[in-house]
């Protein structure tokens, strides 16, 4: 149990034992076979689809919502899967809203997309439902990879590159693998474990091999790796998070959201995870609306989630923004932290408001809180690494760095979204340069 446990005011158990599974159920309940041919017979099956242009893996959409309508969903998760391996986790946290399904012809027609993300969800989980993988690996080149995290860019580079025939040893900092979608996304978006049980099915590919709690930096250096492979991806995402620079922010309370998230997906047990009465966090992205609505369904009694800018600049999707004032979470935006205040621990903080050129205005907001979240970005950490741009790693082409024989990708890397599908897109592109890099060179 967290030591927050032992502060007052956040305590375990705010809820019945009984409402727990019910706060924390599946997001998006899964279509049943009838919904999914329903869904599938809204689309158009667009010649020059703008949803393919969409979407950062480059999934052929009609063709696979064409094959569900024709009753072959295993077929449509092959397609899905040939482009995007973590079909089934894309399908629960892609912002389809924002992407594929915003660029639906029936969106732009009727303002009712076609339900693109619930019916990839569909095709992929009715094949791995069946431990079914699709993929086998061509004949051993001989040739071997380290990669440097085990989140969505490192585990589909790993995949393409073992596909392709090359041994893989896949370096990861956690006792498990999966990266931000074993620690940090909300846990009703994958319930039942689906995280885990997407890498066991990834890894049946064959030829690679993690090694766990083993990180750059600390157990592992760059110019070790690169001896010993003969080519290496990083993709160990962004380690640190970005201070809060306000007055008091070391009291007790104060923390970071991604520690919170991962609390929750690694608790047995939702009812013993510590919660405030009244939770404060800061930051508009994603982790912010999950840990927002997370403390809210943990049964925090009032749960304010503030932003420096206004909502249509947060990072978050609208659906996710609208998503936590359903739940309970109020909104504040143009507000910036200026002092938290208690004795030891806090006990209210203070924020300033801004305009939107980020100048203040002259009022201030105090709220009561005895657990305030920073969500306000993550750093990259790490010794010896290649050239960065802008706190990141910078990459060309499909994920070259400025080492020869090192690549890089997903939120470490330079020019990304920090989304899941974005990161899965630049370790496939990845793994593809690094595979004609090595056969190149062989030949």
């Amino acid at each position: 149990m967290s030591s927050d446990a032992f502060t007052p005011g956040i305590v375990p158990g705010r809820l019945d034992e009984t409402d727990y599974e019910a706060q924390f159920s599946d997001l998006h309940p899964p279509l049943d076979p009838h919904e999914a041919l329903v869904a599938a017979d809204r689309c158009y099956f667009c010649h020059d689809a703008p949803c393919i242009t969409a979407c950062p893996t480059d999934i052929d959409i009609p063709l696979f919502i064409r094959q569900i309508a024709t009753g072959t969903p295993d077929a449509a998760a092959k397609t899905i899967l040939g482009q995007n391996i973590m079909g089934g986790m894309c399908a629960r946290v892609c912002p389809t809203e924002q992407l594929c399904e915003e660029a639906c012809v029936r969106e732009a027609a009727e303002g009712k997309p076609v339900l693109i993300g619930q019916l990839q969800r569909y095709a992929t989980d009715h094949l791995q439902g069946q431990g079914v993988h699709p993929f086998s690996r061509a004949e051993t080149t001989g040739k071997t990879v380290a990669v440097v995290g085990a989140g969505p860019a490192g585990l589909s580079c790993a995949h393409r590159l073992a596909m392709l025939g090359h041994d893989v040893v896949v370096y990861d900092a956690q006792p498990k693998a999966g990266g931000l979608n074993e620690y940090g996304i909300a846990t009703y978006k994958t319930v039942q474990g689906f995280a885990q049980s997407e890498v066991n099915w990834l890894l049946e590919i064959g030829g690679i091999r993690i090694e766990y709690e083993r990180a750059l930096g600390r157990e592992e250096t760059l110019d070790g790796l690169r001896d010993a492979y003969d080519a290496v991806f990083l993709g160990m995402g962004l380690g640190g998070v970005n201070a809060l620079h306000a007055e008091g922010s070391e009291k007790e309370g104060v923390l970071d959201a991604v520690d919170f998230i991962s609390e929750l997906r690694q608790a047995e047990d939702l009812a013993q995870v510590p919660v405030g009465r009244d939770v404060v966090v800061i930051g508009g992205g994603m982790t912010a609306i999950d840990a927002a609505v997370q403390a809210k369904l943990l049964g925090a009694l009032n749960v304010t989630l503030v932003y420096r800018r206004g909502r249509d600049r947060m990072n978050a999707s609208v659906f996710e923004q609208d998503l936590a004032a359903r739940k309970g979470v109020r909104l504040v935006t143009h507000a910036v932290p200026g002092a938290i205040i208690g004795n030891g621990a806090v006990r209210e903080i203070e924020f300033d408001y801004v305009d939107d050129r980020m100048k203040p205005t002259g009022q201030t907001l105090r709220l009561a809180a005895d657990q305030v979240f920073r969500a306000i970005g993550q750093t990259l950490e790490g010794e010896g690494l290649p050239d960065l741009e802008g706190g990141k790693i910078a990459v060309k082409d499909r994920g070259r760095t400025s080492v020869t024989g090192v690549w890089a990708g997903g939120d470490c890397a330079s020019g990304g979204d920090d989304l899941t599908v974005t990161a899965v897109a630049e370790g496939r592109d990845a793994a593809m340069d690094i595979h004609t890099a090595l056969t190149s060179a062989a030949g």
